[in-house]
């Protein structure tokens, strides 16, 4: 993890370059489990980059880790995004916030581009994979320090990319910031 942090900050000239290239690296070199129809399961940022796959919520641990092991502060963001359809049932989404000294904390998004969904990385604009348009949808405002429980629950108990597709965590907005702030504790 630290070779591959290191790596990534080579010839960056900036604290914002380093962050792009770490951000670049997991989005377009770490591949979408679902959109790769890709096993294993992973959660730890060390089996992300060892397996080279990982669902949004892993990817989002691999880009804060590289991120911290670079000396940048960042986090681990999530939205309540419609499956399809834009009606229920709905999932959680998993992103990150960066913490840039020219734009405070910088919402970004390395789910990985594919037909239909575009994110990156210009600073102060947030280009985000998905945007909020349906009822129910929301950007949580939080920014955690480590994945929330529903999320490790999905991913700690399935074994394959189909059954955490068929599983994806949601939570209530109305419970959201209860059951947050008890993971988060």
């Amino acid at each position: 993890m630290l070779a591959k942090a290191k790596s990534l900050a080579d010839g960056a000239d900036s604290v914002e370059m380093i962050a792009e290239k770490c951000f670049l690296y997991v989005r377009d070199k770490i591949e979408h489990s679902w959109d790769y129809e890709r096993d294993p399961v992973t959660c730890k940022a060390s089996d992300v980059l060892e397996h080279g796959t990982g669902y949004c919520y892993a990817k989002s641990h691999l880009l804060a880790a590289l991120l911290r092991a670079n000396g940048i502060p960042a986090g681990l963001c999530y939205q309540r995004l419609t499956i399809s359809n834009d009606k229920p049932p709905f999932c959680l989404h998993g992103l990150n916030a960066v913490y840039l000294e020219d734009h405070g904390w910088y919402r970004i998004d390395a789910r990985g581009n594919k037909e239909g969904v575009s994110a990156d990385f210009c600073p102060p604009v947030e280009r985000l994979a998905f945007p909020i348009i349906s009822d129910g949808e929301a950007d949580l405002p939080e920014i955690w320090a480590s994945p929330i429980g529903p999320v490790l629950e999905v991913l700690l108990k399935r074994s394959t990319f189909k059954e955490v597709a068929d599983n994806l965590p949601d939570i209530q907005l109305a419970l959201a910031n209860k059951a947050m702030h008890a993971t988060s504790a």
